[in-house]
């Protein structure tokens, strides 16, 4: 007679295979939550309103909030920056260790380029997307601010100052042929804020902000913002 199923069951066969098994599965959820610990969350919009301001962001002014809105897209949260003629950041207080986590990601989509945009001069400084890190300084003049941004017009690697040197400016996108695209940024905020403020301590974050702009050329601008995270190395 053949050997059936139950004569051919080895215990101890069959415990060294259950334990390859859970082996397997705790250093897979390991590796996850190593994953998972790469990064911290500082923005994902889940928290607000479809079509409203978003929660615990600040804004200058009633025309301010009405630039921005979240929206959801695949089940995707995200803040649609819409401007006309106006040129209003909006800002999201947070701190977070920048030593630990001195990486800043995010994706960003553009969707419409403001017309005759040109970041060099004052009369043409717009941009269809840009993304700050804000660190503390005065309560006067403002923050400092490492802020990076989507040019139509000028190339990746171009840097420029504003705001009286208190705020660096990295063009870190360039041009319109992903237009409708989201594209994934990972940038090392303390590293640049470093170089380009010339200081060696690491300073505490005061938050993000972000900045769609059409005032300076009076034409229109719009496009999306979605996922902040600070990550490590």
């Amino acid at each position: 007679m053949a050997p059936g199923p139950l004569s051919r069951w080895r215990p101890g066969r069959a415990l060294g295979v259950l334990a390859a098994l859970l082996l397997a599965l705790l250093t897979e959820a390991t590796l996850r939550a190593q994953g998972a610990d790469d990064c911290i969350l500082l923005e994902d919009f889940s928290r607000s309103k479809i079509g409203e301001f978003p929660v615990d962001w600040v804004v200058r002014g009633e025309e301010g909030r009405s630039m921005y809105s979240v929206q959801e897209e695949g089940g995707r949260r995200f803040l649609r920056a819409a401007s006309r003629g106006l040129g209003v950041q909006a800002a999201r207080p947070l701190e977070w260790d920048l030593q630990q986590y001195p990486l800043l990601a995010w994706s960003w989509r553009p969707l419409e380029f403001p017309r005759g945009a040109d970041e060099r001069h004052l009369r043409t400084n717009d941009s269809v997307l840009a993304v700050y890190l804000l660190i503390p300084y005065s309560r006067i003049r403002g923050p400092k601010a490492v802020k990076y941004v989507w040019s139509e017009r000028l190339p990746s690697g171009v840097r420029l100052s504003s705001n009286l040197g208190l705020t660096q400016v990295l063009i870190l996108e360039s041009g319109p042929a992903r237009r409708g695209r989201w594209v994934d940024e990972r940038v090392n905020a303390l590293e640049d804020f470093k170089a380009y403020f010339g200081e060696s301590g690491t300073p505490k974050p005061a938050g993000i902000a972000v900045l769609t702009d059409s005032d300076d050329t009076q034409s229109s601008a719009q496009g999306d913002y979605a996922d902040f995270r600070a990550c490590r190395r």
